[in-house]
């Protein structure tokens, strides 16, 4: 081949809307010798966001020798307020980037670029790849553009703010025929994989059950919870830009930064945050990563009291699927108790990050045969990606699968603020004859966003 890999990956963008369209070639070892890639060779990575998760996902990519971090965009310059009161924004990722460059090169390294606006990272041609780091209300306008301009993608969980934000990501990325990457690490695990292909191979028995049990409260995780009263927006950060498609709300350093996950016009609370991770495994276990349950019931909450936070700090609501499986999701250990356990007619297994117990013991020395259901194999989510963005091959959790995992947390939150039991159908990603919850699929963003959400919607 005399194409560089950069090129390949530019030309083969779009051509492949399936798996089964998914061509064979030459694998990323192939491309390098000794570990070592030409930098004309590498992946150029933008990312799109630099707060709280976005310094693990940059530090998931540095060691990647495919790769190269060009570029990091971001509303806020440098500040603190983000994980445990730390430093956070696109020079102080723009330094850690360039740092790790100066050691792996044995040179001074200043090369990394920053930028304040998403739209000239999806316009540049150099650039590949683009990891979407933004809060949740941030997801789809960046996904859909980065879409229609060929970007492969990594984006955080939780995929979407809204269960109508998803579907348009998910028809963008399949339109488009781009690579696809959520960031639904516990794909990756192994203790999830073997728990879900136990559960798969019908080893617990018929499935009856799985109850996923989520953390509740709203926790100070910038350390900034008590400014609450309005404040003048600090002068490296545009906040106007920060709310975006959100509605206007006077600035304070409690709404912005890490804690923005507690406040309904920018994410779910723990609803989503966490049960975007452990829903997702449900999904995985039940075999229902396409599709989702047909009913919403018995749902209850308390409701933070804070004048910023408004999110859900106590919780509990049941799904019930198609086939009969009842998804129990709860923040009360004791009903619910953290991770995901599955029950089934001869056994149960409970799985949480770094473990998992099965019961009876005896279930966990079966070995799982070629014939029998093997589920997706990944051991790195970043390396995943990278791998399928050369490939052109499927991610461990693409668009769809990321949509239909948190579209349960959604139908959860939707049915919470309600109060009422509901209907769901999950062909049409409808309620079924209620007015009142169909209009929760979406929100109403404001403008300009939401006439740029709309022109590149599919």
């Amino acid at each position: 081949m005399n194409m560089n890999r950069r090129a390949f990956i530019r030309n083969a963008a779009g051509t492949a809307t399936s798996a089964m369209a998914f061509p064979t070639l030459i694998p990323a070892s192939a491309l390098g010798k000794n570990g070592f890639v030409n930098p004309s060779d590498r992946i150029n990575l933008a990312f799109i966001g630099a707060g709280n998760q976005a310094e693990n996902d940059v530090k998931g990519f540095l060691p990647d020798k495919r790769v190269q971090v060009t570029t990091i965009c971001d509303v806020n310059r440098k500040s603190t307020g983000y994980w445990d009161g730390k430093m956070g924004g696109r020079e102080y990722l723009m330094e850690l980037v360039d740092d790790f460059y100066t050691r792996e090169n044995g040179k001074t390294y200043k090369a990394t670029k920053g930028s304040l606006d998403f739209r000239e990272v999806t316009d540049r041609k150099d650039i590949d790849a683009v990891a979407v780091l933004t809060p949740d209300h941030w997801h789809s306008i960046p996904v859909l553009m980065a879409a229609k301009a060929g970007k492969h993608m990594y984006c955080q969980k939780p995929l979407s703010l809204t269960i109508s934000e998803g579907r348009a990501m998910s028809d963008a990325v399949k339109k488009y025929g781009v690579v696809f990457q959520t960031g639904s690490q516990q794909r990756s695990g192994p203790e999830f994989l073997r728990t879900c292909e136990l559960v798969r191979n019908g080893r617990i028995g018929k499935l009856e059950k799985v109850v996923c049990g989520l953390p509740g409260g709203t926790p100070d995780f910038g350390k900034t919870g008590q400014l609450t009263a309005p404040t003048a927006v600090p002068k490296d950060f545009d906040y106007q830009t920060w709310l975006g498609p959100a509605p206007e709300a006077p600035y304070c350093p409690a709404r912005t930064h890490v804690n923005f996950r507690w406040n309904l016009d920018y994410s779910g609370g723990m609803v989503t945050d966490w049960g975007a991770h452990h829903l997702d495994i449900a999904q995985w276990g039940i075999g229902t990563d396409h599709t989702g349950p047909v009913e919403v019931k018995n749902a209850r909450a308390k409701w933070s009291k804070d004048p910023v936070w408004n999110t859900a700090v106590e919780f509990y609501f049941e799904c019930i699927y198609e086939n009969g499986v009842q998804l129990i999701v709860g923040s009360d250990a004791a009903q619910a108790p953290r991770g995901i356990t599955f029950h089934g007619s001869e056994g149960q297994i409970w799985v949480s990050r770094g473990s998992y117990k099965v019961t009876p013991e005896k279930i966990d020395t079966t070995v799982i045969g070629d014939q029998e259901t093997r589920l997706y194999k990944s051991d790195n989510h970043y390396r995943n990606f990278i791998d399928c963005v050369i490939s052109k091959k499927p991610t461990a959790a693409p668009a769809e699968i990321g949509h239909r995992s948190v579209t349960i947390a959604h139908l959860g939150n939707i049915a919470l603020l309600l109060n009422q039991d509901l209907k769901w159908n999950p062909e049409k990603e409808t309620f079924v004859e209620n007015f009142a919850a169909n209009q929760l699929r979406s929100r109403v963003m404001r403008e300009p966003w939401g006439e740029l959400y709309r022109k590149y919607k599919v």
